[in-house]
């Protein structure tokens, strides 16, 4: 794939996370729709322009070019069969989350009760799950985008929603590095389309900073979990008061 293309990929990637139209993008560069749908659908994107849409996106253009060379390749989406797999096997599914967060073969072996051959096996199966591509001397390449989603009510999102969320909020969230906000209103449709977009900005950033972190010696990183979640709710002993309408 030709880097235009991949850049170009990248940012449509990136828009429809954020649900940005190109009629917002029209609006952003005082053009016409029709313009900007043919600078996307030719790839010809003046360096003023591609920044101009990355500022819509709250990105720079070397975030955007990182970006692209880091998802290269990569796949953004588990298949079902792979999900399955990872949720039934515990030290398969967390030898998975440890080479997404870049650990080596020799940090996984430091820090969980995983002997090397065992290490040997899971990255290998890893590999034939086309997670990793496999190299010598226990080296691997990633090729899971950092910024993947589980499949909807998929084996994956199953299992989060049972097990880690409720273990996950089971706390008072006190003390260093903890936080938790919970806040309710009655907006507008315009309103709660940027509050949606901000959060998925807020996903991008996060799992972009995890992916520059990889350099910096496990020793100095700490395990974050971090939860966004929004729809539309009314607490039910409210909704129970309600009039019929």
């Amino acid at each position: 794939m030709s880097q235009i293309k991949q850049i170009s990929n990248t940012l449509k990637a990136l828009l429809r996370q954020q649900h940005i139209t190109y009629k917002d993008i029209a609006k952003h560069l005082s053009m016409s729709e029709a313009n900007v749908k043919r600078i996307f659908s030719t790839q010809s994107f003046a360096l003023d322009r591609l920044e101009e849409i990355c500022q819509l996106l709250n990105l720079s253009l070397s975030d955007l070019f990182l970006i692209a060379e880091k998802q290269q390749d990569q796949i953004s989406q588990l298949t079902p069969e792979q999900e399955k797999e990872l949720v039934s096997d515990t030290k398969l599914f967390l030898v998975a989350v440890c080479v997404k967060d870049s650990w080596t073969f020799s940090d996984i072996l430091k820090y969980y009760q995983i002997t090397e051959h065992e290490c040997i096996r899971l990255l290998a199966k890893l590999d034939k799950l086309k997670m990793i591509q496999l190299l010598p001397n226990n080296e691997y390449k990633l090729l899971i985008a950092q910024d993947f989603r589980w499949i909807p009510d998929g084996p994956l999102e199953q299992n989060i929603a049972t097990d880690v969320f409720s273990e996950f909020m089971h706390s008072r969230f006190k003390g260093e590095n903890n936080f938790r906000f919970y806040l309710r209103g009655t907006y507008s449709q315009s309103s709660i389309d940027i509050i949606q977009r901000k959060l998925n900005q807020l996903t991008k950033e996060a799992a972009l900073l995890n992916q520059e972190d990889a350099k910096i010696p496990l020793d100095k990183r700490k395990h974050v979990g971090m939860l966004c979640a929004m729809r539309p709710w009314e607490y039910t002993p409210f909704a129970k008061l309600r009039k019929p309408i």
